[in-house]
């Protein structure tokens, strides 16, 4: 019979175990790798996500535009610096911005229609055309390259800010909406427009509706649910999309992380910006947030022309 060996015959078997065990637990699977190499990024990041959904939330309560349009040149400036700059940065902006906004339109719409703020109506009237144009924008930003992205997002954004400062309310073209194809055109022009910039339908759907005899408050109410009916094809879409070069985390083309953050911080800081929207004149800030949103949209076109 073969006698067991020595305790001192198994130490260098226990050694040699705990040293690869321990090797192990250093040296992570090529899956985990990003943990150990991206750590030192990932708290600025998220730092700076906190701050953005927070400063997004306050001007989406106080000024009444959706936070897309901060969102979208804070997730692409962020991501850029922190070193993924990859081919399709823009789409993970748009992804993002959208997927943000499909989590709290439903909240936004639920708050206007408890003031009698949201046409029915016209929203239900609305949808398909809206719904069909966002479907359009997805598929055509899929198709694009980040900096054609980037292009678009700098011409529109720069639009928008000019009229942000000087459109006024008591414009008007009509005292209605139009019907028929005329509809379905612009109905599908806002949806697709909206994805191309990963806006909701505040941007675009406030001043369309104003045009057309709308007051503003109910303008501003049915926009958030043009912001659903945008949001929730278009996210899907952004979501299944294969994406090169994306930042950690990211399903498709949206940024978990990102996500959550903006999401908790918007639905916290709302509120806040509602609040002080009564408590003082939001004019003046109105029109520093439209030169703000220009130079935003000038500066992303100076980097698409390499200046």
């Amino acid at each position: 019979m073969r006698p067991s060996p020595e305790p001192r015959d198994r130490v260098p078997q226990f050694h040699g175990w705990t040293l690869s065990l321990w090797h192990t637990s250093l040296c992570p699977t090529p899956g985990m790798e990003w943990m150990m190499t991206d750590l030192a990024t990932w708290l600025p990041m998220l730092l700076l996500l906190v701050f953005i959904g927070g400063i997004a939330g306050v001007i989406a309560g106080l000024l009444g535009v959706g936070g897309g349009i901060v969102l979208v040149p804070a997730f692409f400036y962020t991501f850029s610096h922190l070193g993924y700059d990859g081919p399709q940065l823009m789409q993970v902006c748009l992804g993002t911005s959208l997927a943000t906004i499909m989590a709290t339109a439903m909240r936004s719409v639920r708050a206007h229609d408890r003031k009698g703020a949201v046409d029915w109506d016209l929203l239900k009237g609305w949808a398909p055309s809206i719904a069909i144009g966002a479907v359009a924008g997805f598929l055509l930003a899929s198709q694009l390259k980040s900096v054609t992205l980037q292009a678009v997002f700098g011409v529109l954004g720069l639009l928008a800010g000019v009229w942000m400062a000087f459109g006024r309310a008591d414009w008007h073209l009509a005292d209605r909406l139009p019907q028929g194809p005329a509809k379905w055109g612009m109905g599908g022009g806002l949806g697709l427009l909206s994805v191309l910039m990963g806006i909701g339908g505040g941007t675009f759907g406030v001043p369309m509706m104003t045009l057309f005899g709308m007051p503003i408050h109910r303008a501003v109410g049915t926009a958030s649910g043009f912001g659903l009916i945008i949001a929730i094809p278009s996210a899907i879409g952004f979501l299944t999309m294969r994406v090169e070069g994306a930042p950690p985390l990211s399903l498709g083309a949206v940024n978990l992380p990102a996500f959550a953050v903006i999401v908790a911080m918007t639905l916290l800081t709302t509120p806040i910006g509602v609040h002080l929207a009564h408590a003082m004149n939001p004019k003046p800030l109105k029109r520093a947030f439209a030169a703000f949103l220009v130079l935003v949209a000038l500066n992303m076109l100076r980097k698409v022309a390499g200046w």
